[in-house]
Order: C-alpha cells, then sequence, then structure tokens
C-alpha cells in the first residue's frame, strides 16, 4: 500500500499547509521510512491533534496549580459510575499473555539484539526516558525496530562481534515520547509535531502489518499519563493510525505506565477510555516518586526523606501498587510490577550479593502481591525474577484470577507522607548523580550505569527535585540540624562536580558535557518556579 517515497532534507523543504516540514536531513539508511503517505499522515495527525495536546497540557498546568493552592488529589465523583460499574477490558493477544519478565532498553541496536536476545519473555524498546531524543536517535531507532521486527537486524562491532537474533526473541513492544515532549524537527503549519505521536505513527505506519502477518501485533507502552482524557487522546489517535493502515480498530495493544501521582486516581477510567485496546496497567515507580515530589512541591508536611529510604515498602507505594493489582484484575487487566534497575557488581562478591539479595525481596514482593510480571534493566538479573515469577504464578501464565479484593486503598493511603531523614550523604548523591546522567543525556545516552545501577530520566527528576522542595521548606533540614539552602547547595554542588571531574580524569571530563549538565541543574533549582520535566530545557540544547 506504500505510495512512491518522498525524501525530505531540513530547511528545503517547503511544505504545503497540514504537510509536515522536516528540518533534519533524514539519513540514507532511513529513506524507506518516509514515504509520501506517512508523510501525509504524520501531516494529518499533527493538524488534528496539535491543539488537543496543548489543551491537554494546559489542563495539567492548571491542575498543579490547585495543588500548589492546597487541593490534594481524589477520586473523581463525575467518573464514579465508571468505577462502579461491570466491565472489562478486550481479549489480551496469545503472545501477550505471558509478560512475567520484560527487560528495557533504549532503540540502540546493539541493545534490541540483546534484549530480544535476553531470555526476557518481552523487550520493552523505550523512545523516551531512556533515549536522548536526538534526531539521530529517533530516526536510527525507528531503522533498529524496522529491522527487528523483520528480523534482520544485525550488528557487527568494531572489535568483529556480530550480533543477530536468536530463534524465539522477546516480544517487542515500544514505548513513545509522552504528551509533553516534541519533535522539533518535524513541524506542521509551523508548529512541531507531538514526539509521541511522530513516534508510534513512524513505528505502526511501518510495522503493524508485518507483525500481524508473524502472528503477532503492533504492541506500545504509554507513559507519563495524568489523566484519562490523554488516553482518550492516545484511542483516537491510534483509531486513525489503523484506519489509515485499513486494520481492524483495536488491532494496537497498549500498556499504560501509571507513573504519576494523578494517574493512580484514575485507573478505572484509564482502563475504561482504552478498553478496546489496552492489556495492562505498569508500576512506573521512579517516575511515581518523582510525580509525588512534583505534585507536593509547595506542600511541607510531604516533603521526602533520601532518595535511597522511599522503597516500596513505604505506605503511599505499597498503597499505590497493591490498588493497580486490584484495579487492573478486577476487569481483567495485567498489573506489571516496577523496575529493578541493579546491575550485577563485578569483582565485589559482598555487595554484588546484597544487590541481588534486594531485587529478590522487592520481586518475592510483586510476585506474592500478585503482579503478573516485572522488569528488569539488565540480563543478569532475568534468571533471579523468572524463577520467583515461575514459583509464584506455578501452572498459570500471569496471576489475573487473583482479584484481591482484601485489598481496600483510600486517597489518604495514596498521599500518606513518608517517614525517614535527610542526609549530607542523601544531598550529595543526588547532585552528583543528576550530573552524570544529564551529561550523558546531553552527549546522546539516555541510559546510563551509576553505581551500579541502570538510570534513566527518572532518577535525575527526583533528584533534582528533591533538591528543590529540601530548599524551599523548613522540613528540608539534614538529620545533623543543619538547613538546606542555595548557599550550602551551590558549595556541595561544586565540590561533587569535582569530584567527578577527579573520577573519570580530566580528558573525559573536558570532552564531556559535565560543566553544562552542572549549570542545568544550578538553573532548575534555583528557579523558584518548578520546572515542570529537566529534559524539556534540556532538550533546547540538543542539535
Amino acid at each position: 500500500m506504500n505510495q512512491p517515497t518522498q525524501h525530505y532534507s531540513g530547511d528545503s523543504l517547503k511544505a504545503d499547509p497540514g504537510q509536515p516540514r522536516i528540518t533534519a536531513p533524514i539519513p540514507d539508511n532511513a529513506r524507506h521510512l518516509f514515504s509520501t503517505e506517512l508523510n501525509n499522515l504524520l501531516g494529518t495527525l499533527g493538524q488534528k491533534y496539535r491543539g488537543r495536546v496543548d489543551a491537554l497540557l494546559a489542563a495539567r498546568r492548571e491542575r498543579q496549580a490547585r495543588l500548589n493552592a492546597g487541593e490534594v488529589p481524589d477520586f473523581d465523583p463525575e467518573t464514579a459510575d465508571i468505577r462502579n460499574a461491570a466491565w472489562r477490558v478486550a481479549k489480551i493477544p496469545a503472545d501477550l499473555r505471558d509478560r512475567r519478565v520484560e527487560i528495557t532498553g533504549p532503540v540502540d541496536r546493539k541493545m534490541i539484539i540483546n534484549a530480544l536476545n535476553s531470555g526476557a519473555r518481552v523487550f520493552m524498546a523505550d523512545c523516551e526516558d531512556s533515549s536522548t531524543p536526538t534526531w539521530t536517535n529517533m530516526v536510527d531507532g525507528q531503522v533498529n525496530l524496522f529491522d527487528a521486527v523483520r528480523r534482520t537486524i544485525e550488528l557487527r562491532a568494531p572489535g568483529g562481534k556480530h550480533y543477530q537474533l536468536e530463534k524465539d526473541p522477546a516480544v517487542l513492544i515500544v514505548r513513545p515520547r509522552g504528551w509533553h515532549l516534541d519533535e522539533k524537527h518535524v513541524l506542521v503549519d509551523g508548529r512541531p509535531l507531538p514526539g509521541g505521536i511522530f513516534d508510534a505513527a513512524v513505528y505502526l505506519f511501518n510495522n503493524a502489518n508485518s507483525l500481524l502477518a508473524q502472528g503477532s501485533g503492533p504492541y506500545l507502552y504509554l507513559p507519563k499519563l495524568e489523566h484519562w482524557r490523554e488516553a482518550e487522546l492516545w484511542e483516537e489517535v491510534l483509531t486513525d493510525i489503523e484506519k489509515a493502515l485499513q486494520i481492524k480498530p483495536g488491532t494496537v495493544k497498549a500498556t499504560i505506565l501509571i507513573e504519576t501521582l494523578p494517574a493512580v486516581f484514575q485507573m478505572d477510567e484509564i482502563l475504561h477510555a482504552l478498553r478496546t485496546r489496552i492489556v495492562g496497567l505498569n508500576c512506573g515507580r521512579w517516575d511515581y516518586i518523582f510525580s509525588y515530589i512534583k505534585c507536593f512541591q509547595k506542600h511541607p508536611d510531604k516533603v521526602l526523606p533520601d532518595r535511597a529510604q522511599v522503597t516500596m515498602n513505604v505506605p503511599f507505594l505499597r498503597a499505590y501498587s497493591q490498588l493497580l493489582i486490584r484495579t487492573c484484575h478486577a476487569r481483567g487487566a495485567f498489573a506489571m510490577g516496577g523496575m529493578a534497575a541493579q546491575i550485577p557488581i563485578k569483582g565485589d562478591e559482598a555487595a554484588n550479593e546484597q544487590a541481588l539479595k534486594r531485587v529478590r525481596e522487592d520481586k518475592e514482593r510483586e510476585a506474592g502481591d500478585g503482579h503478573d510480571g516485572t522488569w528488569v534493566a539488565h540480563p543478569g538479573l532475568i534468571p533471579i525474577a523468572m524463577e520467583i515469577f515461575d514459583r509464584h504464578l506455578a501452572d498459570h501464565a500471569n496471576q489475573l484470577h487473583r482479584l484481591r479484593e482484601d485489598v481496600t486503598v483510600t486517597a489518604a493511603d495514596l498521599i500518606k507522607p513518608s517517614e525517614g531523614t535527610i542526609t549530607e550523604a542523601g544531598v550529595r548523591g543526588n547532585l552528583n548523580v543528576a550530573i552524570r546522567y544529564m551529561a550523558a543525556w546531553l552527549s546522546g545516552q539516555g541510559c546510563v550505569p551509576i553505581n551500579h545501577l541502570m538510570e534513566d530520566a527518572a532518577t535525575a527528576e527526583i533528584a533534582r527535585a528533591q533538591v528543590w522542595q529540601w530548599i524551599r521548606h523548613p522540613a528540608g533540614r539534614l538529620d545533623d540540624g543543619r538547613d538546606i539552602d542555595h548557599k550550602l547547595i551551590q558549595v556541595w554542588q561544586s565540590e561533587e562536580l569535582e569530584r567527578i571531574r577527579e573520577d573519570v580524569g580530566a580528558e573525559v571530563f573536558d570532552q564531556g558535557r559535565f560543566q553544562e549538565a552542572s549549570d542545568l541543574l544550578a538553573e532548575v533549582t534555583a528557579n523558584d518556579e518548578f520546572v515542570e520535566f529537566l529534559t524539556l530545557p534540556a532538550y533546547d540544547r540538543l542539535d
């Protein structure tokens, strides 16, 4: 059905109204992706939905203003009928019914091959938090996904090692960008195309029919939703893409990440808005912690302690995960557990065993509570997670039969403050990891190993948000009695930057973007207006 391909290379394109203007060169190896038909689809979607996205983002800001004025989240009385009614989501495809272990990572070619070969049941290829959205990264990622779907993807490394797909690779799910992120290199009527629409449309247009022909299907993970209206918009966008592809409505299946505090109060409504295509919800817990801080940025009674103390056993996170399981299973949808970010530690057996012990405890909690599967960031954790879920699932493919009707969660449970302390090591750790991560992100790497953890943007978001909040509230006081103020943060940030220079060496430091990352961190923590997402001002610094 593809029409002859047209190619666009930067500012030379003068687009007609409603047609995309691509302001960056399309690499030779990606030209087959950008047909006239896809170009028309992107233009149509941009014209139809740019204003809707803007309105939803404005609604987010209005809700945040109410929170800043003292409001707290609650279940919406206007949608009580949806929560109280008996309904279920559509039937789940066969190759998505067993998702006991999923691995995630960016759309890098080597990563895709290794993840699909890892032994996990599912690989989530990430265009969002673990990918820096440079034009090159996003377009190369689409090339890699195209080849992966056709199982022709391979890589010859500089040392001669050859990577290629093995038999029975993991099921592929792609995560496009969230509604807050744009693709600035694709303009429709002079406005940037929403990044998620670009990612989803390019992937689905080029791959949906090939996946269906293989007996699988086009599957997505959708991030950062804050309201059921945002899920409703995804429903409309995906329906339009299905119409363009002449495939049955509901063919594109979606899993939603519940990684914002507002969304946990609307899980039934989100499932309902996408009920013909949704297969589950996922506990995106690191972004969820960030969202808790962001929502309560002006609430002095909800200041969180050191990041390391905010585990899934604290009451508000425990309530969130258990309510997600009960809600999903009542509707016939999967309840996916959260990420284990640990990287096996080589050369320190004791430290490695302690790290793996934490992974085991976390996965035992998830499987024991009734989650249908879980996430890991490193292949070395797959056997641990797999053994635990194999044991708990026994002869079942999932735990949909566990309805968890014993779980009762109130609005107060979901926002209960977390007890703990704020330490100098915790503050310095936040400054250090935020600088290291953002330096890598600005250099094009969005998935970064730091201190034996595989970090993505969520970690930097938590780190800088905590520093911002600690500076501004009396509760943000160190356990030794010292106040956390701008002057103290400036001193410690300068010292942590120097420590990073010593760790990586002067040459690597000078060639990297560490100083720029530190400047960005200082900018957002000094700003009395909480910056909604760190990646927004950072994106302005990318070509």
